[in-house]
């Protein structure tokens, strides 16, 4: 019986993990890639570490034995890597890690899962206000948050006639473990990063899963970059 897949990085933790679960619940196949288990019910959990270029080679085949049913493929890259740096400091290794992660190895994945994408099919990357402003100490990542957007829309244009629609999702600052660990932890850094919301809080990782969710099932946002941010107050 054919049906409807959810094909995911770093569903882990933070809002992948909320994603993963939100497509559970409306009847979806779910397929993680990351390095941890997500230990959620149902989900289809596959090792990957997408800091190798290599990780192709090595879990391609179990991937795509579980496609074969699909009705229609929704990839979502959720995985994310955030390091501190600056232009001054960020060594070439480290940029190069970064970009792998959160670029490359996107394009890997899409170039394994479109031959089973039909028509209906979706390719949702998460960007973030990153990628289009910048602030100090985020070289790589603004970087390559930067690129997710270009990557995007070059997605939508050589997908033309395929019938698989991409948008750019940039969540605001949002409440999980990656923020948290950017910041030392420290919940005065927290606060004060909630009072240049309009909303004074930060993001809840389900609220960008609900987006997610909908931006997969709507393919007139095709090309579309939404800020899903509760407002930031400019200054």
């Amino acid at each position: 019986m054919s049906e409807k897949v959810l094909v995911i990085t770093g569903a882990s933790k933070g809002i992948g993990r909320s994603t993963a679960s939100i497509f559970l619940q409306s009847g979806y196949k779910v397929i993680n890639l990351s390095r941890s288990n997500p230990n959620l019910d149902n989900i289809i959990h596959i090792s990957a570490d997408f800091s190798d270029s290599d990780w192709p080679s090595k879990i391609k085949e179990e991937l795509e034995g579980h496609l074969d049913s699909s009705k229609s493929i929704s990839l979502i890259h959720s995985a994310g890597l955030l390091l501190k740096d600056s232009i001054e400091d960020v060594s070439s290794e480290n940029f190069m890690r970064v970009l792998q992660v959160n670029i490359i190895s996107a394009t890997q994945l899409n170039q394994i899962l479109l031959p089973f994408m039909a028509n209906g099919s979706s390719i949702i990357y998460i960007g973030s206000t990153l990628s289009e402003k910048g602030v100090a100490n985020s070289c790589s990542y603004v970087t390559s948050k930067h690129a997710v957007v270009g990557l995007m829309r070059s997605t939508t244009q050589d997908l033309v006639d395929k019938g698989i629609h991409t948008t750019c999702i940039c969540p605001g600052f949002t409440d999980t473990e990656m923020l948290k660990n950017h910041v030392g932890g420290s919940k005065e850094i927290l606060r004060e990063i909630s009072k240049g919301i309009a909303f004074n809080r930060l993001v809840n990782p389900e609220e960008i899963a609900k987006t997610l969710f909908f931006a997969a099932e709507n393919p007139v946002l095709n090309g579309s970059i939404i800020h899903a941010n509760l407002g930031q107050i400019e200054k």
